[in-house]
């Protein structure tokens, strides 16, 4: 059965235990945790602290997990930041896997200069998945990688690249991020499931329309033609509701995005009875 999900990053101005009950109060399933969550990250990431908040919460077990990316390239032309970067995504399974989590998201990386990837960023690209190749060996969780926007750097932005790192490494899986491919078109969308849905281990869900990405979902035509490729496909895993909140008009309370996402959940339950 699908799970209802939402990156803790909504509530990122919020102390980790309020994070995981106002995620029960908006009644969804579980939760996604950003490791770059502000009250985990700054204080040097305390694990204890977060698998105090699991256990506090037993019916979100298992999470899922993404990866540190704000200000990281594993692919970067600067060795140093490439090194930290691995570094991170690396600690990064070994915190998903103490805190029980099922699927781990990681990030591609991207050539640094705003031209297409060429042979030294997929060779960095290569040793970063290498890494995560060895460090994954022996572990429950799940290491999925995520397809970015249609942009010139982009490694991993078409349907067809994702299939073929894929077909490249049995162990690895893929998170479908629906706003990045949408950006591009529904079909595009489409095409990620069709080609991917042996290896799909989570979705992030959010709306793109107009250039803007992690837009709300209630009510989207769109959004319900791709959930119900998505069941289709027979995807039975975690969706995760990844929604920008700085797109809103205001900044939103507590009690105003749990409302919100209590919303958003209802469309979703509706699509998929």
């Amino acid at each position: 059965m699908v799970r209802l999900a939402v990156s803790s990053m909504f509530f990122h101005e919020y102390p980790l235990g309020e994070i995981f009950d106002m995620v029960a109060e908006a009644e969804l399933d579980t939760l996604e945790f950003w490791v770059e969550t502000p009250h985990f990250w700054l204080r040097e990431q305390p694990v204890p602290e977060l698998c105090a908040c699991i256990e506090a919460h037993p019916g979100f077990s298992p999470l899922t997990v993404h990866a540190p990316i704000l200000d990281l390239n594993p692919c970067s032309i600067n060795p140093k930041v490439a090194v930290v970067s691995v570094h991170y995504t690396i600690a990064a399974v070994e915190l998903a896997e103490a805190a029980g989590a099922d699927v781990l998201t990681v990030h591609p990386g991207r050539r640094t200069a705003k031209r297409p990837p060429s042979a030294p960023d997929y060779h960095r690209f290569d040793l970063y998945i290498r890494k995560l190749d060895d460090a994954v060996q022996g572990k429950r969780v799940r290491v999925a990688i995520e397809n970015m926007e249609r942009k010139v750097n982009s490694l991993l932005c078409t349907p067809e690249a994702v299939r073929e790192i894929l077909d490249q490494e049995p162990w690895l899986w893929f998170t479908l991020d629906v706003s990045h491919a949408m950006g591009e078109s529904v079909e595009e969308v489409f095409s990620y499931i069709d080609l991917c849905a042996d290896r799909l281990a989570t979705v992030h869900l959010g709306k793109a329309d107009g250039g803007a990405m992690h837009l709300p979902v209630n009510g989207s035509s769109r959004i319900a033609a791709v959930l119900h490729h998505i069941a289709d496909a027979g995807f039975d895993g975690t969706i995760t509701f990844e929604i920008e909140d700085r797109n809103f008009d205001h900044d939103l309370s507590s009690e105003e995005k749990i409302l919100f996402l209590r919303d958003q959940a209802g469309y979703v339950r509706s699509l998929f009875g």
